[in-house]
């Protein structure tokens, strides 16, 4: 049995704003999924009619088979985590991880046992007669977990909660709650707009777009086999070049393009003759100096470099494609060669087939 499903599930406003349309998802037991997508895509109102503070316009929301669609948030099996963690500041450390279980009618040995251990779990117990407010983001970020788990929720539903976290810590907090995850067997809904978190945490992505899912996959699924034109370019740096005149020969597909004729995989069913785009991952396209004995062919590029730097262990290229358009390339920058590659140097770009995808426009 899925611990979630979602059944045609939408939200249409008053105003006839469609906030969620068509929207299907099944989440095994113990399964970390990740909603991915930009700002007003969606995938927050999706997270909170799971929680209940959204009423569904049509569909079934099931959690563990049960149908919640109709049952109050305070009913579901459910907790939430806010990007702004809405902890009590007038609370202690131990009232605001307690809090949940006010409603539960525990005893108060029960409810101090739960809470010592939880805050043991996340290394709060020094700090559990202080009030929250005068503790760090970090802190604060452990504190709205722990008060989420404490009631041992059947799911929990977070909501961007890294977000006002500076870099360094949010790196750290990204570790520790996928090591949670994996050591409570608890199914995780997180909802994000980085792709960092999104790729690095789940086990599978939802991709959505104005209200709809563009894909459902693993990171790697996501990442190296874009189903859409959407996902190409939003997912990693992907160079996309059109073509026309697709055809097939087996599983490989072929389009003309601007730069000489391409091949790849197909990311979905697209008919002989039609338009496609093409996505290459800045990562998989090799770049070296030009040499004007070597013969032109499929999927090979012809440039100049338009800019060039250095981040850490990785070089980043533009190529600029006979003034027609210019495609990112990375590289490793121990490859001293490459490195002394100069802008308006002439390069040759080559993109192994089985990191090319195309998919359909629009």
């Amino acid at each position: 049995m899925n611990d979630l499903e979602l059944i045609g599930v939408g939200k249409t406003y008053p105003d006839g704003t469609v906030a969620v349309s068509d929207f299907d998802l099944a989440v095994k037991p113990g399964e970390f999924v990740a909603f991915l997508g930009p700002s007003g895509c969606g995938k927050s109102t999706t997270l909170r009619m799971i929680a209940g503070f959204e009423d569904i316009s049509n569909g079934d929301i099931l959690i563990k088979g049960k149908n919640v669609s109709a049952v109050p948030p305070e009913k579901r099996p459910t907790s939430m985590i806010f990007q702004n963690y809405a902890l009590f500041p007038h609370m202690t450390v131990r009232q605001n991880i307690g809090f949940g279980l006010d409603v539960k009618g525990l005893s108060s040995g029960e409810k101090k046992a739960k809470v010592d251990r939880i805050m043991e779990m996340f290394g709060l117990s020094e700090f559990a007669d202080r009030k929250a407010d005068r503790l760090s983001g970090g802190q604060r970020q452990r504190i709205a977990l722990a008060r989420g788990l404490v009631v041992e929720p059947d799911i929990l539903l977070l909501d961007e909660p890294l977000g006002a976290l500076d870099a360094n810590l949010r790196r750290v907090i990204q570790n520790e709650l996928k090591l949670l995850q994996r050591e409570l067997g608890i199914t995780f809904v997180f909802v994000t707009h980085a792709q960092s978190e999104a790729l690095g945490l789940s086990d599978r992505i939802v991709v959505m777009n104005r209200g709809r899912v563009e894909q459902i996959g693993t990171p790697h699924e996501v990442y190296a086999s874009p189903a859409t034109e959407f996902v190409a370019r939003f997912i990693g740096s992907n160079a996309i070049i059109e073509g026309s005149n697709l055809s097939f020969d087996g599983d490989a597909a072929f389009v003309d393009t601007a730069f000489g004729r391409m091949h790849g995989r197909r990311s979905q069913s697209l008919a002989p003759g039609a338009a496609a785009l093409v996505a290459i991952p800045a990562e998989a396209m090799r770049i070296q100096p030009a040499n004007s004995s070597a013969a032109d062919g499929e999927n090979r590029l012809r440039g100049t470099v338009s800019m060039k730097h250095a981040v850490g262990s990785v070089g980043h290229f533009k190529v600029d494609l006979d003034g027609r358009q210019s495609v990112d390339v990375q590289t490793g920058t121990d490859n001293e060669a490459l490195m002394r590659l100069a802008i308006g140097d002439a390069v040759i770009v080559d993109c192994p087939s089985d990191r090319v995808t195309l998919v359909a426009r629009g």
